[in-house]
């Protein structure tokens, strides 16, 4: 069966900007419902592509007819089938490359220019306009920088992590303060016990948030 849904195809209307194609594309992602370790709960999607071994993010050619958010969000559906909501306001940064067929070459031609942008999944497609090209896999951050084609791969997924700590840190507070009003209520010898706790057994899990929630790369390194 194939998918209902039609990949564009042709570079007619592809945006260029001083001679680099502009390319939009975003790093697929769903956490584990449990736990309290965004490196263990993390999930990113990779698609494969014909003759290679190692995997890359969705992303292709921005076009004049919409805007780069609207270009990543195709390029997930296209390529790797799936939808969900996109982190808009803030770019994982913006890298410049050469296609797979210029990287031997020393002229402008092939370079592209590309944004990325993290996308939180909601729905996976069955089928998917791009299915006999690029197989899609759930990997955890381990193997998602292990497996990345190139350089500037491993810096998105890193943007993407300090991105996502932030916002899993915030959580993370809210819930643990939330749980200590809750004991301060029911049990107040339990500050006590806490403080024991505290120094007999450092909370293993909070670590990466509370020491250092801004160094993706030294997060990625340590895993892997």
């Amino acid at each position: 069966m194939s998918s209902a849904i039609l990949a564009r195809v042709g570079r007619h209307k592809q945006l260029y900007e001083n001679g680099f194609r502009l390319v939009a594309g975003c790093i697929p992602y769903r956490l584990k419902p449990e736990g309290t370790d965004l490196i263990y709960r993390l999930e990113v999607l990779m698609i494969s592509t014909p003759k290679r071994h190692d995997l890359v993010f969705p992303k292709g050619g921005w076009e004049n007819d919409e805007t780069v958010c609207e270009a990543a969000i195709r390029e997930a559906l296209e390529e790797a089938g799936v939808e969900g909501i996109l982190n808009q306001e803030t770019k994982l940064g913006e890298w410049t490359f050469r296609s797979k067929s210029r990287q031997s070459s020393s002229s402008n031609e092939g370079a592209c220019k590309g944004y990325m942008f993290a996308l939180e999944v909601k729905k996976e497609h069955e089928f998917w306009p791009e299915q006999s090209t690029h197989k899609r896999t759930w990997v955890s951050v381990r193997d998602a920088s292990r497996l990345c084609r190139y350089p500037w791969m491993r810096e998105a997924l890193a943007s993407c992590l300090e991105l996502l700590s932030e916002s899993h840190s915030s959580e993370i507070e809210r819930s643990s303060s939330a749980t200590k009003r809750e004991n301060d209520v029911s049990e107040p010898s339990s500050y006590y016990r806490s403080r024991e706790n505290d120094i007999s057994e450092p909370s293993k899990s909070n670590y990466y948030f509370n020491v250092n929630p801004t160094a993706p790369e030294r997060a990625i390194d340590a895993i892997c």
